[in-house]
């Protein structure tokens, strides 16, 4: 009776591993309905028809219970990730407008990083690739995203 209920609970633990830990329907879950269907292929030809049916029984409430229990809505809340992002891809505090100047820190091509005073931000060339160490204006600014070009050059 013992080698039953081990392999009840390895079943049951299999299936909420599969469920909960392991994305897909893979070989926990497969093993996990293999062990609790070996469960009862073991009560019914060893311990007889009466004992087959009560395992059988007990595996099913155990299965539906633990279905229930996984789904519902408090277990996935206490599973979920509760931060919110608050912050911005560019700061805007008054130093990023547009005309203000900054020197190229690494290679624009096109995307790369520019110092403005004291800040270095991630930039997009409007046009073709600058080098560092270039004089660079902002152009313009949209959806977060600031695109320079360097100075003296019209476009």
């Amino acid at each position: 009776m013992g080698f039953i209920i081990t392999l009840i609970l390895v079943g049951l633990v299999l299936i909420f591993a599969e469920v909960l830990l392991i994305p897909g329907v893979g070989i926990a879950g497969i093993l996990g309905i293999l062990s609790m269907g070996g469960s009862c292929y073991y009560a019914f030809s060893q311990l007889g028809q009466t004992t087959g049916i009560i395992v059988t029984a007990v595996n099913v409430v155990l299965v539906v219970a633990l279905s229930v229990w996984i789904l519902r809505a408090k277990t996935w809340k206490r599973l979920t990730l509760e931060t919110n992002i608050d912050s911005k891809a560019v700061p805007n505090d008054g130093i990023l407008t547009v005309g203000a100047r900054g020197k190229t820190q690494t290679r624009l091509a096109p995307m790369g990083m520019v110092r403005f005073g004291n800040d270095v931000v991630e930039v997009k060339a409007l046009e073709g690739m600058i080098d560092p160490g270039i004089d660079v204006e902002i152009v313009m600014i949209e959806d977060n995203k600031v695109y320079v070009k360097p100075v003296g050059e019209d476009f």
